[in-house]
């Protein structure tokens, strides 16, 4: 059993949707591994209460078209979903995420990309998106664990200093923007930045 830090009890709670798409997984043919990945950070980076909506699914686009629309209903605030962002024939999340959207938030992607390029020169091959539904922010992540933890993270260097932000940094403050719960990240792990004005911790 994975020892993660308990939640503070003080902070809001928020419905989280994260969804797996992958052909071979949601078949059975390989073990997922999208959405381990995306549990483990999320409760290392948050101290909310999560109450988690998971879904695993093929890449089909209205089936991720209405997934996504779905938890967007049930009142995920944050919707993450992993897989299908590549350029192949079957990759298909970025177009079922856009389908559904009320606002594109493209800064989102450019910097995914960014983080990505620092690894690998086929991270300019990579089409995640950001998108706003209602009061849902949904994001498109990579599929493999590692990729989620950079993209969400940022990179540190050795003595553990932030030298390249991750998106999560600016996920609290849109959620705040949309009419979302309060998130409160653990500092040490993903540090999220608002304006001074909009800080108002229920820890303190």
């Amino acid at each position: 059993m994975t020892d993660w830090p308990s939640p503070d009890l003080r902070c809001d709670g928020v419905k989280i949707g994260i969804v797996s798409i992958s052909d071979r997984a949601s078949s059975g043919t390989y073990e997922d591994k999208g959405l381990p990945a995306l549990r483990e950070w999320l409760a290392q980076a948050l101290y909310n209460p999560i109450e988690e909506v998971a879904r695993l699914i093929p890449d089909e686009q209205a089936r991720i078209s209405q997934t996504l629309i779905d938890l967007a209903e049930l009142g995920c605030s944050l919707i993450l979903t992993t897989g299908g962002t590549g350029p192949a024939k079957r990759d298909v999340t970025p177009e079922a995420t856009l389908a559904v959207a009320d606002k594109e938030m493209p800064g989102f992607g450019e910097q995914m990309r960014q983080i990505s390029l620092r690894f690998v020169p086929t991270a300019i091959l990579s089409r995640q998106v950001a998108v706003i539904r209602g009061s849902s922010l949904i994001i498109n992540l990579p599929g493999q664990p590692k990729s989620i933890q950079e993209t969400l993270g940022g990179l540190k260097d050795a003595e553990g200093k932030q030298v390249v932000d991750g998106i999560f940094a600016a996920v609290p403050y849109c959620i705040d923007l949309i009419g979302g719960p309060y998130l409160e990240t653990r500092d040490a792990f993903c540090k999220a930045f608002r304006p001074k004005t909009a800080v108002h911790s229920k820890r303190v």
